[in-house]
């Protein structure tokens, strides 16, 4: 059962009215009338939810919930539905992050950017976790590479990394930053002031994670340590970057 603390967090998603409905009847331990429902979904800060056919709303969801003698209810169905959101899946933290991550992405304006986010937190929602954080990382280090490709960075990029080794071609293109380890590029981001060196400390550990990952090993991961590293990796470069 969703916990009305839980349920503020659903609620304040961009969901569709029905499934914000939905969740609201995961909330209850039993039936719940339209009055009840109205109630529940006011107290965890839908206020509109005042004005809507609620019986209108969960009428149209297909069996996802039924109309019984002793009020609205889940089915199996509509249980399985709240899952592919991400119910059951994430606790309150994750289903956080996933929300600021989505409140990030009408921000982004490039696209490829964009496209690594979504994917990442459409991952994150279902459970996902070694691919929620392969695509986050892929992201954020996209999101790096824009940021060193700046006329005002390159330069200095370029002489940094043929200072640490002559044999380094300056590059041009995000193609010729990847010829670059990833490890060794958080370094030079560090040297030329892009980043801090607590937060190239914290993106070691989020990279060592990805790699752990993106092959083949027996790492288990929860929704929990997803959570963190897209956390550390939406406060300190998503919000600072894009």
């Amino acid at each position: 059962m969703l916990t009305v603390e839980e349920l503020k967090t659903w609620l304040h998603r961009p969901l569709k009215k029905d499934e914000k409905l939905l969740f609201v009847l995961a909330s209850f331990d039993g039936p719940a009338h339209v009055q009840q429902i109205k109630l529940r979904a006011t107290d965890a800060g839908l206020r509109v939810a005042t004005g809507w056919n609620v019986s209108q709303l969960l009428g149209r969801t297909n069996g996802l919930a039924i109309n019984t003698n002793a009020g609205w209810e889940l089915t199996d169905l509509g249980r399985r539905h709240l899952r592919t959101l991400g119910y059951g899946k994430a606790s309150v933290a994750a289903a956080q992050v996933a929300t600021d991550l989505r409140a990030l992405l009408l921000k982004v304006t490039d696209e490829e950017t964009k496209a690594f986010v979504e994917e990442a937190v459409q991952c994150h929602e279902l459970g996902f976790h070694r691919s929620a954080v392969v695509m986050s990382w892929l992201a954020a280090v996209h999101v790096l590479k824009n940021e060193v490709l700046k006329k005002q960075n390159l330069k200095a990029f370029n002489d940094e990394a043929a200072r640490v080794d002559t044999r380094w071609k300056p590059a041009k293109t995000s193609d010729d930053l990847g010829a670059m380890k990833e490890y060794d590029f958080l370094d030079r981001l560090v040297a030329i002031s892009l980043i801090g060196k607590n937060v190239k400390e914290e993106l070691h550990k989020c990279l060592k994670l990805r790699n752990g990952c993106g092959h083949p090993s027996s790492l288990k991961i929860g929704p929990n340590a997803v959570a963190h590293h897209i956390e550390i990796l939406l406060l300190n470069v998503f919000q600072r970057f894009c």
